[in-house]
């Protein structure tokens, strides 16, 4: 058993004093307690620690490498996308294990407690498979064992360069499988779990509508049980546009026809949707995964938020490309995209819930939900998945409630975070990960091999 007592605590039934949170070995929180008096490890202002609902590790490594404009005129998503598929061809699992390592003890000090990493990265150069066919798989969980994140793998089924069936191009077709190849992977991978903490967990992603036919998403949908299970859709207007000449309907509209749509689905982006297919898919209980940093660097577009949770659709976040790993710029963007579009201010707030309070217990919420893990919230039941602020700092000075967290997401960042618990594992301490040097060492020297031209 351990003991974490805070000052001040936001649980399911709002914020609260002298919070006592009892958690037993398999990092579970068996007790809740407030009005108690200080005893075991002590915290001021402690909340429940999001999921990062998506991420591909590697490209954590790419982060300036494409802010130059190329010949092409029109720099775009997919210019950026090519030059994505030739710098991932310098990569070797020595390469990919200790930038998932790096990512995710940065994940980690920036207050998320777990890393869903939508994983394509299969194969070596040209396409031809490791003897052993998950080693990538395999290194993304040794990453996981050395900085205790907790781990949900989805291995990716990516198997087209486009609708029309296409065969993948040079990069790309590190990422490729047909269903059967693909299914002794997933089953592969699953086994690479064995060796983390029970809290780790295995679901699935067809890439998208673009790299899989409909009749594997099926059987995707079959593999993964009642594991969640993730997919791009509706990024780019370009995609759209394709999906609508090779089905006869656009991405969302497909989608909800024909893949069982609810809570075990996430979407991936969701930036390029007509107000009937928002409302449509809020709906039907599928999860929306936000990534707004990585949708403003690739130019995606905005996500719909404010008609999105008017019809009470559920949302997590997550780093997606990796540029920069920070939780609460991911809300802030979030946030201010929506003001943006609509030159209004506290767009996603209620008259009861501010917009940082709003969105955070939210993507507490759907992230929890999309990672297959009871977490979520401060609870008991729920896995200890905790993060607490530095309540002496500047930012935080004098604030109360719901005000913690605005000036926290709209004022502060993650140099607030000071402690974080992923599944009562205690990960960062003092604002730093326990292997920080050990950790950041590797990656540099990852760097310095891999230079700075793509």
């Amino acid at each position: 058993m351990a003991v974490i007592w805070a000052r001040t605590a936001l649980l399911e039934t709002g914020w609260a004093s002298g919070v006592r949170v009892e958690t037993d070995v398999a990092g579970r929180i068996v007790s809740v307690l407030s009005g108690q008096k200080q005893e075991g490890y002590r915290t001021g202002i402690l909340l429940p620690s999001p999921v990062n609902v998506h991420s591909h590790a590697f490209q954590r490594a790419m982060a300036g490498l494409t802010e130059r404009r190329g010949p092409d005129p029109a720099d775009s998503f997919w210019t950026w996308r090519q030059l994505m598929f030739r710098f991932l061809d310098r990569l070797t699992p020595d390469h990919v294990e200790g930038i998932a390592a790096f990512v995710q003890m940065e994940m980690l000090e920036a207050g998320y407690s777990t890393n869903v990493e939508f994983h394509y990265l299969h194969h070596q150069p040209g396409g031809v498979p490791y003897e052993n066919l998950a080693e990538m798989s395999e290194r993304i969980a040794a990453a996981a064992s050395q900085t205790g994140i907790g781990l949900t793998l989805l291995p990716v089924h990516y198997q087209f360069g486009g609708c029309d069936g296409r065969p993948l191009g040079p990069g790309q077709i590190r990422f490729g499988n047909d269903f059967e190849r693909f299914a002794r992977l997933h089953e592969q991978a699953g086994k690479c779990l064995g060796s983390l903490p029970a809290d780790c967990c295995l679901g699935v992603a067809p890439h998208s509508l673009r790299a899989v036919g409909a009749d594997d998403i099926a059987l995707d949908m079959e593999l993964v049980g009642e594991g969640p299970i993730h997919m791009h859709l509706a990024e780019q207007k370009e995609e759209v546009e394709e999906v609508r000449t090779a089905y006869g309907a656009r991405p969302v509209e497909w989608f909800l026809e024909h893949c069982g749509a609810g809570p075990k689905w996430c979407l991936i982006h969701c930036t390029q949707m007509e107000p009937h297919e928002t409302n449509g898919l809020a709906q039907s209980g599928a999860i929306a995964g936000l990534c707004p940093i990585t949708e403003s660097s690739l130019g995606d577009g905005i996500f719909d938020g404010v008609r999105w949770l008017g019809q009470n659709g559920s949302i997590s976040i997550g780093s997606d490309s990796n540029i920069r790993i920070s939780l609460s710029e991911e809300l802030r963007t979030l946030e201010y995209s929506q003001r943006l579009r609509d030159q209004s201010r506290a767009s996603l707030a209620t008259q009861k819930l501010s917009s940082a309070r709003r969105l955070f217990e939210a993507v507490n919420r759907g992230g929890s939900v999309a990672a297959g893990r009871k977490a979520g919230s401060i609870a008991e039941g729920k896995l200890a998945d905790l993060v607490s602020l530095d309540e002496e700092a500047v930012n935080l000075a004098g604030k109360t409630g719901d005000t913690i967290l605005d000036s926290y997401v709209f004022a502060g960042d993650d140099n607030l975070v000071r402690d974080v618990w992923a599944a009562g594992r205690h990960v960062v301490s003092n604002s730093k990960h326990g292997e920080h040097e050990k950790i950041s060492a590797r990656y540099k020297a990852i760097m310095v091999e891999l230079g700075d031209a793509i």
